[in-house]
């Protein structure tokens, strides 16, 4: 039941960071990384996007078992698993 709720919170920040991306912008500024390698004026808008949807990704394939047989998958060489 407890990781219900944790995806559930993890969705909602998610869906947050995706629909109020100006406001992050106002609170928080712009990345200069992100706007030098993502586009012209939109790089922090589009990473903003981009991380609450991994968020998003991330929180189902937790609630769905998913997300420790990817993590095993990408990092498992590195501990011989």
């Amino acid at each position: 039941m407890g990781k219900y709720i944790i995806a559930l919170l993890v969705i909602t920040v998610g869906s947050f960071l995706i629909v109020k991306t100006e406001w992050f912008i106002q609170n928080f500024g712009t990345n200069a990384w992100a706007e030098e390698h993502m586009g012209s004026s939109g790089g922090s808008r589009l990473m903003y996007k981009l991380i609450g949807l991994a968020f998003i990704f991330l929180a189902l394939m937790g609630v769905t078992g998913m997300l420790g047989e990817v993590i095993i998958s990408v990092f498992g060489r590195l501990f011989g698993l």
